[in-house]
């Protein structure tokens, strides 16, 4: 019994994946002030500060995107349909001035481990020194930023669901067997 309780523990430390800074969605409107600031502070400090976070920028002039940025203006109790909505893992931020980095930064480290809010501080001290620099040195970062399309975003949902479903059932078969083994073993015993 305590052997599975360990493969059950390992095997929920797999699903869970280890704690890492959440991703941003960014809905913006090529023709807001705000959000081109907010996409700046975004696409030029924090994707280099923080090295595993990706960026996915919604624009809701897009009628494509309308459905998806409504869903997240209900998901995050926002009355108004204003630009920039930055979403941070579970946290929502609509409106973007500058007094507001910190604040977004602390959303991005909120299911951080210590070891990657080190490289973060580490990262943001760098950039204070030499930005153009550390930007140079760090170029493959600008890939951390994606435009969001919904008529590409409802292609890779409907091809990927079979892949899905390979995954879970290829899963379940494992951890049976996996379950087999045990059994067999703590029989053997």
């Amino acid at each position: 019994m305590k052997k599975l309780s360990i493969v059950s523990a390992a095997m929920g430390l797999a699903f869970i994946g280890s704690a890492s800074a959440a991703d941003i969605t960014l809905y913006y409107s090529p023709t807001c002030p705000h959000c081109h600031h907010a996409r700046d502070f975004i696409n030029n400090t924090l994707i280099y500060e923080y090295p595993t976070i990706k960026v996915v920028e919604v624009n809701v002039m897009d009628q494509a995107n309308l459905d998806k940025f409504q869903q997240t203006l209900e998901k995050c109790k926002f009355e108004s349909g204003g630009v920039p909505v930055i979403v941070i893992g579970d946290k929502c931020e609509q409106g973007y001035a500058d007094f507001m980095q910190d604040t977004l930064r602390q959303h991005v480290e909120a299911d951080m481990s210590d070891a990657d809010k080190k490289t973060a501080a580490e990262n943001k001290a760098e950039m204070e020194k030499d930005a153009e620099g550390f930007k140079a040195a760090n170029a493959d970062r600008a890939n951390a930023v994606s435009e969001y399309n919904a008529a590409e975003a409802a292609a890779a949902a409907e091809k990927g669901g079979n892949s899905t479903i390979l995954f879970w059932g290829l899963l379940v078969v494992l951890v049976a067997g996996l379950g087999f083994v045990l059994v067999k073993k703590g029989k053997r015993n």
